[in-house]
């Protein structure tokens, strides 16, 4: 069999042959398929095990090598889409070179920026944006809260998160029942 291949295919119309067999021949002769499909080279002496077996082995064949020319067009597609995509000098498929290389360049400094963790920040501009509605207190638990949230990796502003999650919190001229009479559309 092929390197790293796991499976091959046994046909239906093999149960014709296997039915005129007694249970320990057709074991016999499962055993010895599955031997050779493991390259284990097996050797039988019983004749029907091996009568019955060579036009599996036949099939066997003819399967891997319309295996492997599959196969073979697959990864030459492959190669053909890779190369059509991030350009010619990308041929050889032993590793990935690089596309590009990429550059990121921030505009604030690290004295600019109020909080951040992971991948997410909150300069000090975007703070006072915020702390005209909302106490510093409250911004920074729904921070906590964002910091804290397991999918967080999915934000990309946490400037506008921290907005959207701070529409919950009263804001500093109302107080919490006028923010839940908002909401249930009262007020």
């Amino acid at each position: 069999m092929a390197d790293n291949k796991k499976s091959f295919l046994l046909y239906c119309d093999l149960i014709h042959t296997v039915k005129k067999l007694t249970d320990e021949q057709a074991g016999k002769l499962f055993k010895h398929t599955l031997e050779y499909v493991n390259d284990k080279d097996p050797v039988t002496d019983d004749i029907i095990t091996d009568l019955c077996f060579e036009p599996i082995r036949q099939s066997l064949k003819r399967d891997l090598k319309k295996y492997e020319k599959i196969r073979q067009k697959k990864s030459e597609a492959g190669k053909k889409g890779m190369a059509k995509r991030w350009g010619k000098d990308n041929t050889d498929n032993k590793r990935y070179k690089p596309i590009t290389k990429i550059t990121v360049s921030d505009s604030v400094s690290d004295k600019d920026i109020y909080k951040s963790f992971a991948h997410l920040s909150i300069s000090v501009e975007q703070f006072n944006k915020l702390n005209k509605d909302y106490s510093q207190d409250q911004i920074n638990s729904v921070l906590e809260a964002i910091e804290n949230f397991k999918q967080n990796t999915k934000y990309k502003s946490l400037y506008l998160t921290a907005k959207n999650w701070l529409k919950k919190e009263p804001k500093l001229d109302e107080d919490k029942l006028t923010l839940k009479a908002k909401r249930l559309g009262y007020a």
